[in-house]
Order: structure tokens, then sequence, then C-alpha cells
């Protein structure tokens, strides 16, 4: 088998692996509809005391709450996608035998985060948004040209997400501790990515610090363009550019790092 067709096989069998898990599947479906019911009734609240808060009328942000849920296990936001496998096999050393495969380690674990994604959108992701938008007022296009677009803002949020944790995952070479690696992957995914509150509805210069950082491409770009709120050509290249930069770092890193395999623990 050629390198390249080597990928989309990790990625189906990752989809296949993730479709066995289906209590787990069927719980996180659940666990998403019970917090976005919290959310949207929160946000019903606020965006009452504050109508037009971020820019968005209430419709809008009950969709924000509802879309959020549905990408959360997608993203990854909080982690526990790759990134606590190959952490693990940095820390214990197993990292040294799959350098010896013929194939390039960054496709190799994109590939296999594409698939677990792939399937934690349709079997996770899809029934809170159908709720979502069958029991809440939603603000939900009409033209199939809108949801391609959003589409598409999907697959690069895809990407940054991925490029975001592959970055944090490597670090563990120098820092030997995949707990607080985790932990901070968490931290910055679920603030700096508008999980809990959309970006726009932040503040003056902590606003803009937010909407200008990758996790912004992961929720608030693909949400503005779903929405209407922002031109698909510029959230492209917004979420493009931060895919590509951190791709790129993603490979120095790499290097470097496959020339210094530290092993801890074995």
């Amino acid at each position: 088998m050629g390198a390249w067709r080597v990928y989309p096989a990790v990625a189906a069998g990752s989809f296949r692996r993730y479709a066995t898990y289906r209590a787990a599947t069927a719980a996180g479906v659940f666990t998403n509809t019970v917090f976005g019911l919290i959310l949207v009734y929160t946000y019903l609240a606020l965006w009452e005391a504050r109508p037009g808060l971020g820019g968005y009328d209430q419709a809008q942000a009950v969709t924000y709450v509802w879309l959020g849920q549905a990408l959360l296990a997608m993203l990854a936001v909080q982690g526990g996608g790759f990134e606590s496998e190959l952490m693990e096999r940095i820390r214990t050393g197993e990292i040294a035998v799959d350098l010896y495969r013929p194939v390039d380690p960054q496709w190799w674990w994109l590939a296999h985060d594409m698939g677990r994604a792939v399937f934690q959108l349709l079997g996770r992701g899809v029934v809170p948004f159908l709720f979502g938008a069958l029991f809440f007022p939603a603000a939900l296009p009409g033209e199939a040209a809108v949801w391609g677009a959003f589409l598409v803002s999907l697959l690069l949020a895809m990407l940054v997400s991925f490029a975001i944790r592959y970055l944090f995952a490597l670090s563990v070479f120098w820092l030997l501790d995949s707990q607080g690696v985790a932990q901070a992957v968490m931290v910055t995914g679920v603030f700096c990515s508008g999980m809990t509150l959309p970006l726009n509805a932040f503040p003056g210069g902590l606003g803009e610090v937010v909407r200008a950082l990758p996790w912004a491409a992961q929720l608030q770009v693909p949400a503005d363009v779903l929405m209407g709120e922002t031109a698909a050509p510029a959230a492209y290249l917004f979420q493009a550019a931060w895919a590509v930069a951190l791709l790129a770092a993603g490979r120095l890193v790499q290097s470097a790092a496959t020339r210094r395999v530290v092993v801890q623990g074995g």
C-alpha cells in the first residue's frame, strides 16, 4: 500500500474504532443535550438583560449554544482526542517505535483525528443540534450555499483544532508531564474557543485578543459563517492562515523532538 493510501485507511479505522463505543456515544448525546439546555436558558436570561450582546439576537445566541454542543466533541475542545494517546506514548517512550513506521507522524495523527472528528460530529453532534433547532428559536440559513460554506469552515476548524492539540502533545517531549499539558489544552480550549460565551461578547481589548487567536477559528468563525455574520472568504483566510502556521510549527517541533527523544519511565 502506498504511503498516501495509508492515511485514508487510518481515518476509516479511527471512525470505526469510535463507532464501537455506542454506550459512550449515547451518554455523550444526552450530556450535550442537557448542558445545551442549561446554557440556552442562561443565554436567554443574559440576552434579555443585554439585548444585542456581541451583535447577536436571542435566536442567534441560542443557535450558537447548540452549535457549540454539536462541535464540542468533534473539535475535542476539552481534549480527549488523539493527543491523550500521543502524550502517553511520548511519556512512556513507545513513541520511539512509532518513529520507525514508514509514515509521517503528523499525517498519521491527522488522519486518525479526522476519522474521530467525523464520527463525533455525526454520532454525537447532530442529535443535540437538531433538538435545539426543533424546540428553540434558531437562526439557521435557508440557502444551500451557506450550508456549504459552513461545511468548508468546519473542515478548516478541524485542521486548526488538530494543529493546536498536536503542538500541545509534542511539548511532552520536553515537559514530561502529560497531565499538566492535558489541563492546559482543556482550559485554553474552553475559554479561548468561545465555548462558554461567544467571543464577540468579550469586552474591549480582551475581545480583540481572543478573536485573533487560533481558537476563534474553531467555533466562533464557523458559527458566524452559518449565521451570516461574516463573509466566507474572510473566514476561510483567517482559518487557513492559522492552520498553515500551526501545522508548519508542528513540523518544526516534530523535527526537533525526533532528534531528541526523551523517555520518562522506560
